[in-house]
Protein backbone atom coordinates (compact mmCIF):
# COMPACT_ATOMS: atom_id res chain seq x y z
CA UNK A 1 0.00 0.00 0.00
CA UNK A 2 1.78 3.15 -1.18
CA UNK A 3 0.44 6.05 0.79
CA UNK A 4 3.30 8.22 1.29
CA UNK A 5 4.32 10.86 -0.79
CA UNK A 6 7.65 12.70 -1.83
CA UNK A 7 7.57 16.58 -0.73
CA UNK A 8 6.27 19.17 -2.96
CA UNK A 9 8.92 22.41 -3.70
CA UNK A 10 9.99 25.16 -1.52
CA UNK A 11 7.09 27.08 0.20
CA UNK A 12 7.32 30.55 -0.39
CA UNK A 13 4.13 31.89 0.54
CA UNK A 14 3.73 33.28 3.87
CA UNK A 15 1.34 31.49 6.20
CA UNK A 16 -1.35 33.86 6.12
CA UNK A 17 -1.35 34.32 2.83
CA UNK A 18 -1.74 30.24 2.58
CA UNK A 19 -4.32 30.17 4.97
CA UNK A 20 -6.33 32.89 3.37
CA UNK A 21 -6.35 31.03 0.17
CA UNK A 22 -7.07 27.43 1.77
CA UNK A 23 -10.55 29.60 3.59
CA UNK A 24 -11.38 30.97 -0.06
CA UNK A 25 -11.26 27.93 -1.53
CA UNK A 26 -13.50 25.93 1.30
CA UNK A 27 -15.61 28.43 1.09
CA UNK A 28 -15.86 28.50 -2.39
CA UNK A 29 -16.48 24.63 -2.86
CA UNK A 30 -18.39 24.18 0.27
CA UNK A 31 -16.39 22.02 2.31
CA UNK A 32 -15.13 21.70 5.56
CA UNK A 33 -11.88 21.23 7.85
CA UNK A 34 -11.14 19.68 10.86
CA UNK A 35 -7.34 19.23 12.47
CA UNK A 36 -5.34 17.20 14.69
CA UNK A 37 -1.65 18.51 16.01
CA UNK A 38 0.98 17.51 17.71
CA UNK A 39 4.51 18.90 17.17
CA UNK A 40 2.33 22.23 15.83
CA UNK A 41 0.55 22.37 19.38
CA UNK A 42 -2.08 24.39 17.69
CA UNK A 43 -0.26 26.68 15.76
CA UNK A 44 -2.18 25.20 12.19
CA UNK A 45 -5.52 26.06 14.09
CA UNK A 46 -4.40 29.62 14.65
CA UNK A 47 -3.40 30.40 11.32
CA UNK A 48 -6.88 28.97 10.07
CA UNK A 49 -9.11 30.72 12.01
CA UNK A 50 -6.69 34.16 12.01
CA UNK A 51 -8.60 34.35 8.60
CA UNK A 52 -11.79 36.34 8.41
CA UNK A 53 -14.63 33.78 7.49
CA UNK A 54 -12.92 31.54 8.45
CA UNK A 55 -15.56 30.24 11.17
CA UNK A 56 -18.29 29.22 7.95
CA UNK A 57 -15.64 26.33 7.01
CA UNK A 58 -13.47 25.44 9.84
CA UNK A 59 -14.94 22.77 12.70
CA UNK A 60 -12.27 22.60 15.17
CA UNK A 61 -9.62 20.18 16.23
CA UNK A 62 -7.58 19.13 18.91
CA UNK A 63 -4.09 19.30 19.52
CA UNK A 64 -2.83 16.05 20.73
CA UNK A 65 0.28 16.19 22.36
CA UNK A 66 0.18 12.86 24.24
CA UNK A 67 0.67 9.51 23.12
CA UNK A 68 -3.16 8.65 24.67
CA UNK A 69 -4.74 11.69 23.42
CA UNK A 70 -3.47 10.23 19.90
CA UNK A 71 -5.03 6.92 20.35
CA UNK A 72 -8.16 7.75 22.94
CA UNK A 73 -9.51 10.57 20.88
CA UNK A 74 -8.12 10.24 17.37
CA UNK A 75 -8.36 6.66 17.07
CA UNK A 76 -4.43 6.22 16.33
CA UNK A 77 -3.67 2.48 15.71
CA UNK A 78 -2.32 1.17 19.75
CA UNK A 79 -0.16 -1.26 17.97
CA UNK A 80 0.81 0.97 15.64
CA UNK A 81 2.31 3.25 18.07
CA UNK A 82 4.01 0.48 20.31
CA UNK A 83 5.85 -0.48 16.99
CA UNK A 84 6.90 2.75 15.20
CA UNK A 85 6.73 5.40 17.38
CA UNK A 86 4.17 8.39 17.23
CA UNK A 87 6.77 10.17 14.94
CA UNK A 88 5.79 8.14 11.50
CA UNK A 89 3.73 8.95 8.72
CA UNK A 90 0.37 6.28 9.04
CA UNK A 91 0.31 7.92 12.70
CA UNK A 92 0.08 11.46 10.38
CA UNK A 93 -2.65 9.76 8.05
CA UNK A 94 -4.81 8.13 11.02
CA UNK A 95 -4.46 11.22 12.53
CA UNK A 96 -5.97 13.70 9.26
CA UNK A 97 -8.98 10.65 9.71
CA UNK A 98 -9.42 11.24 13.22
CA UNK A 99 -9.92 14.95 12.87
CA UNK A 100 -12.29 14.50 10.31
CA UNK A 101 -14.25 12.30 12.36
CA UNK A 102 -14.32 14.15 15.90
CA UNK A 103 -15.09 17.56 14.52
CA UNK A 104 -18.24 15.83 12.38
CA UNK A 105 -21.38 16.62 13.97
CA UNK A 106 -24.85 14.93 13.36
CA UNK A 107 -25.75 15.02 9.84
CA UNK A 108 -22.40 17.33 9.01
CA UNK A 109 -19.01 15.64 7.76
CA UNK A 110 -16.21 17.47 8.06
CA UNK A 111 -14.55 17.24 4.14
CA UNK A 112 -10.85 17.37 5.01
CA UNK A 113 -9.17 16.10 7.66
CA UNK A 114 -5.33 17.08 8.71
CA UNK A 115 -2.88 15.68 11.29
CA UNK A 116 0.92 17.14 12.47
CA UNK A 117 3.38 14.41 13.88
CA UNK A 118 6.68 14.88 14.74
CA UNK A 119 9.56 16.04 16.98
CA UNK A 120 10.55 19.65 17.29
CA UNK A 121 13.52 19.51 19.28
CA UNK A 122 15.61 20.33 20.57
CA UNK A 123 16.15 16.86 21.93
CA UNK A 124 15.39 13.52 19.54
CA UNK A 125 12.41 11.35 20.38
CA UNK A 126 11.87 7.88 19.08
CA UNK A 127 15.09 7.41 17.70
CA UNK A 128 14.00 10.43 15.27
CA UNK A 129 16.23 13.66 15.05
CA UNK A 130 14.81 17.23 15.48
CA UNK A 131 13.33 18.52 13.00
CA UNK A 132 11.23 15.50 11.51
CA UNK A 133 7.89 15.79 10.37
CA UNK A 134 5.24 13.97 9.15
CA UNK A 135 1.68 15.24 7.61
CA UNK A 136 -1.53 13.57 6.79
CA UNK A 137 -4.81 14.73 5.03
CA UNK A 138 -7.61 12.92 4.27
CA UNK A 139 -11.14 12.93 2.81
CA UNK A 140 -14.01 10.94 1.97
CA UNK A 141 -11.54 9.48 -0.82
CA UNK A 142 -8.44 8.44 1.01
CA UNK A 143 -6.43 10.00 3.27
CA UNK A 144 -2.61 10.29 2.40
CA UNK A 145 0.76 11.08 4.18
CA UNK A 146 3.85 12.85 3.41
CA UNK A 147 7.20 13.12 4.73
CA UNK A 148 9.29 12.51 6.33
CA UNK A 149 10.42 16.39 6.16
CA UNK A 150 13.64 17.35 7.90
CA UNK A 151 13.12 21.21 9.02
CA UNK A 152 16.28 22.69 10.12
CA UNK A 153 16.33 24.88 12.95
CA UNK A 154 15.54 25.67 16.39
CA UNK A 155 12.39 24.30 18.13
CA UNK A 156 9.89 27.41 17.27
CA UNK A 157 11.93 27.31 13.56
CA UNK A 158 10.79 23.58 13.12
CA UNK A 159 6.99 24.26 14.23
CA UNK A 160 6.25 26.96 11.97
CA UNK A 161 8.36 25.28 9.08
CA UNK A 162 5.66 22.25 9.74
CA UNK A 163 3.12 24.89 10.18
CA UNK A 164 3.61 26.30 6.39
CA UNK A 165 4.08 23.09 4.69
CA UNK A 166 0.67 21.53 6.26
CA UNK A 167 -0.95 24.46 4.88
CA UNK A 168 0.89 24.71 1.81
CA UNK A 169 0.23 20.67 1.19
CA UNK A 170 -3.84 21.21 2.10
CA UNK A 171 -3.75 24.28 -0.85
CA UNK A 172 -2.10 21.77 -3.19
CA UNK A 173 -4.19 19.23 -2.50
CA UNK A 174 -7.48 21.17 -2.52
CA UNK A 175 -5.94 23.55 -5.83
CA UNK A 176 -5.49 19.75 -7.29
CA UNK A 177 -2.13 20.25 -8.06
CA UNK A 178 -1.45 17.62 -5.45
CA UNK A 179 -3.74 14.61 -6.51
CA UNK A 180 -6.17 13.57 -3.48
CA UNK A 181 -5.78 10.28 -5.55
CA UNK A 182 -2.29 9.51 -4.67
CA UNK A 183 -1.45 5.84 -3.05
CA UNK A 184 -3.80 3.59 -4.54
CA UNK A 185 -5.13 1.64 -1.66
CA UNK A 186 -5.17 4.27 0.68
CA UNK A 187 -8.88 4.40 1.58
CA UNK A 188 -10.00 5.51 4.73
CA UNK A 189 -10.31 2.78 7.51
CA UNK A 190 -13.34 3.22 9.55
Amino acid sequence: MDIFTPHPPHRTSTIEETATAIIQILTHSNQTLGVAESLTGGSVMAAISSISGSSSVFHGGVVSYTTALKQEILGVDEQLIAREGVIHAEVARQMAMGARRITSHGDTKTTWGVGTTGVAGPASQDDKPAGTVYIGIASERGAWAWGPFNFPGDREEVRQAAVRETLGLLRDVLEGRVSGDIGAGADERR
